[in-house]
């Protein structure tokens, strides 16, 4: 099955970085338009695999922040 996305890059030095509009989390980099393109699609990937559920026991903390 394909999506179609929307990839928003922009350069920082001498790297094209990216994310995919509408995908929070999703970001990479890459040299050339065609490394990123790569990249992201690795990056979307690998936060849609399925993850094995973690067996330690998950502690939370509320965080202030102050912005």
């Amino acid at each position: 099955m394909s999506q179609s996305f929307i990839l928003e890059y922009w350069n920082d030095d001498n790297w094209l970085v990216g994310r995919l509009k509408g995908i929070p989390g999703v970001f990479s980099q890459g040299q050339t338009l065609e490394e990123l393109e790569e990249n992201i699609r690795d990056a979307y990937e690998l936060m849609n695999m399925d993850v094995e559920p973690v067996s330690a026991e998950v502690k939370t903390k509320e965080l202030v922040l102050e912005i």
